[in-house]
């Protein structure tokens, strides 16, 4: 009897494990980035390029900036949110625009026209 309930243990840890990461591989991402600009106009056509580079590298990803309105003493304020539809599809696109040289050129250059406030990752629930 131990020995059954041993395996049945052993069972319903690796049913929750595999559970697990099959939620994880299957639910969506989103990189929130804060950013502070003197330059909208500057930074938009900036964006521009680095969609244009996450094509031709491949990149399953889904960029927008937005602006808070009505946000008391944080209206205004710009956020970046890249959006994967996979923890696989984040992992493959840091692989990617890490290895790429000219994107990697893109990304420092970027420090010209913005600053970032803050970097979070989120999980849809």
């Amino acid at each position: 009897m131990p020995r059954k309930i041993a395996s049945f243990m052993v069972a319903a840890a690796l049913a929750v494990a595999m559970s697990s990461a099959a939620f994880a591989a299957s639910t969506q991402w989103a990189r929130v980035i804060t950013i502070k600009t003197d330059n909208l106009s500057a930074y938009m056509t900036e964006l521009d390029k680095g969609r244009a580079m996450l094509k031709r590298l491949g990149v399953s990803v889904q960029l927008r900036v937005w602006r808070a309105q009505f946000a008391g003493p944080q209206a205004g304020t710009l956020i970046v949110t890249q959006e994967y539809p996979s923890w696989a599809a984040f992992a493959d696109a840091q692989a990617k625009t890490a290895a790429d040289p000219e994107f990697s050129k893109w990304v420092a250059g970027l420090d010209k026209v913005r600053t970032i406030v803050s970097d979070s990752l989120y999980r849809e629930l």
